[in-house]
Parts: C-alpha cells; structure tokens; sequence
C-alpha cells in the first residue's frame, strides 16, 4: 500500500529537513513508537506499537537512513519489524523531501508499505485510514515542534526574551486508536453491500 502526504511548516528547508533526519526528535513525533537503540548515525532500533480494532500489535523493529542527499534535502527512511508476541511482520519505506515555498518549507513524504499477520486481516481500507491517521498526526507533531522552535529563536535574536528562557517543551504525538476507524469502514461497506443489492 501508498501513501503520500505533504504539509508545509513555517521554517527554513534546511532546518526542516536537519530537524526531520534528527531520530531523538522525530520520535517523539510518531504516535506509539519508542527508541530503543542508535547502532549509528543512520541506523535505530525501536518498538511501535498500534491499536487496530479491537487489538494492539507491538513490532520490534530497525530503520535505515538510506539515499540522503543533503545538497537536495532528500532522504528515505527504510524500517522493517516482527510482532513481539506473534508471527506477523511489517515493512516500510518512506520517502522524503523537503522544498523551499516562500518563506517557508513545503515537506512531500511517499510512504509504501506492507503488513502481515493479525493486523492484515482488518483489510486495505481499515489500513490506510489508520496508517493516514499516523502520518498525519506526525506530521502535526513536527510542523508544531519546528515552528515552536523558530518561533523562540526569533524571540531571542529579537530580544523580547532572555537567551536563558528555555524553549517550549516539545510536542508528542498520541497514540492512534483505530477502533472508529474500523467501524466507520465496516458500516461502509455494509451500506455498499445492501445499496448493490437494492439496484
């Protein structure tokens, strides 16, 4: 499955896109995802967990850094993790850039992924709600925590607050229930079903 999605954030791309690459701050930012280990400046270990209907999932799982291409703010991301208590797996690759819009940032993300095992059996259509869900909540978290960020420099540089005044705490994205998600595509698809039938 694909995914793509874009948001612009009121900062400069070249910030935007350091603050994106910086794993300590992003995750924080992807709701249910914790970091477990930096093996290398493009290399983590981590656990995302996700609620789908009326089950969690917890994957267990590594992410790369890979084709980064710092002169055209590019980079994708490539993650890959097993259920920590069943058979199933998940696989992804996000692409992401980052392009001046005024005077701002316009951030493109292309998310493709795959999932097998218990969450799999939830279907296509309850998958991308709650995968668009994530991202867009990841999305939010980032653009609040850059802009926060450029909002207190220009405070300081201005002088209408003290160098030592410290930033605001960053924002953290929730955890995503999918469990309205679920009915709202079931009871879709039972109206689809019953308006096929009465034609």
């Amino acid at each position: 499955m694909q995914l793509e999605n874009s948001f612009s954030v009121n900062a400069p791309p070249d910030r935007v896109f350091a603050y994106l690459l910086d794993i300590n701050k992003v995750v924080g930012c992807v709701p249910g995802a914790e970091l477990s280990e930096v093996v290398d400046p493009a290399t983590f270990k981590g656990k995302v967990k996700v609620k789908v209907g009326p089950i969690t999932v917890a994957y267990n799982g590594t992410a790369r850094i890979t084709d980064r291409d710092d002169a055209g703010r590019s980079a994708a991301i490539e993650a890959e993790g097993r259920e920590t208590t069943g058979p199933g797996s998940a696989r992804a690759k996000a692409v992401m850039k980052v392009d001046a819009e005024g005077s701002g940032s316009m951030v493109k993300i292309s998310t493709d992924y795959s999932v097998a095992g218990r969450v799999a059996q939830f279907g296509r259509g309850v998958m991308e709600d709650v995968s668009r869900r994530i991202i867009n909540e990841m999305a939010a978290c980032i653009k609040a925590n850059v802009e926060g960020g450029e909002q207190h420099e220009a405070a300081v540089s201005g002088g209408s607050v003290s160098a030592d005044t410290p930033a605001p705490a960053p924002v953290t994205a929730q955890p995503v229930n999918a469990v309205p998600m679920f009915f709202q595509v079931l009871w879709a698809g039972i109206r689809r079903l019953f308006g096929a039938r009465s034609t």
